[in-house]
């Protein structure tokens, strides 16, 4: 449980704890009935659900300065749960409405506040530009531009998220060629509502190197040795998967039986507090459920580390920390 971890899956607001949201919700005047249940925690029924209250959680952060506090509150709980370093999910549609100009602002205030927690905590964060799926192509080129305008040691990749039901991967090609392009890394979201010829097409169309989900091409062994021969990484997130019941419990999650096909296998929490999950408890879980051991979780930690986007000096300081004595 207490093994140095590497979080590739995470969606920046969807990590904010429901208190700081219920906080600023109250310092702005802002009404978020139907998003809480009685409990504090959030309420959702399913997945096209779970999207609208996350949309109406996001609509309280209207400034750079909300996005640094927000920051600096994911990564306190990031580092109590072990993670040296994290790669998180911002959407230029949610910081300054896809605007380069508005968007560099936002992204100024939320690498300070991990400069800070890097110092405070030990924590590594760097950032994935996503476009959002049920937004459209149109949009997503506005988040493509700001993404390549802001391409650096920092920003260091590009993705999709949001309803995989919506669109197919190739409309969104233009934007990731133009992502591509500014030497961005590149993810996308898929094989989690899909089906597994949703991952087929993210790889072909999008020619990603790592898949957010994924778990579904399980049902394509064919396709799951195509991704353990062109080494595409997966970012799993079991809890998400269980929560949202994609699986009906974490025993028929096929996270152990892609690993030993050969699959390139991470764990990571998605949106944390909407599935009542930390990393703690994925280690947990899993080795409860799988009987893994600290070899392991070593394993998928190194197997992250190498897949991260970062640059190579950042790697380095990052299998450092996970070397084991």
């Amino acid at each position: 449980m207490r093994l140095p971890k590497v979080e590739l899956h995470l969606h920046h607001e969807g990590a904010a704890p429901p208190a700081f949201i219920k906080g600023l919700a109250r310092e702005k005047s802002v009404n978020l009935d139907g998003v809480f249940k009685a409990d504090g925690s959030y309420a959702f029924r399913d997945f096209v659900h779970f999207l609208s209250v996350y949309e109406a959680a996001t609509s309280v952060l209207k400034t750079p300065e909300d996005y640094a506090r927000l920051t600096k509150a994911v990564l306190e709980e990031s580092a109590a749960n072990d993670v040296i370093y994290s790669e998180t999910f911002l959407s230029p549609d949610f910081c300054g409405g896809s605007d380069v100009g508005a968007w560099r602002e936002y992204l100024h205030a939320i690498k300070d506040a991990a400069d800070e927690a890097e110092r405070d905590h030990g924590i590594i964060l760097r950032g994935i530009v996503t476009c959002i799926r049920h937004f459209g192509p149109e949009k997503a080129k506005a988040s493509a531009l700001c993404a390549a305008e802001t391409a650096g040691d920092w920003i260091v990749g590009f993705g999709i998220a949001g309803d995989e039901m919506k669109g197919k991967p190739k409309d969104f090609a233009y934007s990731f060629d133009m992502t591509r392009e500014a030497g961005l890394r590149l993810t996308a979201h898929a094989g989690e509502w899909g089906g597994a010829q949703s991952v087929r097409d993210a790889v072909d169309d999008l020619r990603v190197e790592r898949i957010g989900h994924g778990v579904h091409a399980i049902n394509d062994l064919a396709l799951v040795d195509k991704l353990v021969e062109n080494e595409i990484t997966l970012e799993v997130c079991p809890g998400s998967n269980v929560n949202l019941n994609v699986y009906p419990s974490l025993a028929e999650h096929p996270i152990e039986k892609l690993r030993k096909r050969g699959a390139k296998v991470t764990v990571s929490t998605d949106d944390p507090p909407f599935f009542h999950t930390t990393m703690r408890d994925e280690y947990v879980n899993l080795a409860r459920t799988f009987r893994w051991n600290e070899d392991v979780f070593a394993e998928l930690n190194d197997t992250a580390a190498r897949a991260a986007f970062c640059d190579e000096d950042t790697r380095e300081r990052v299998l450092k920390r996970l070397e084991r004595t």
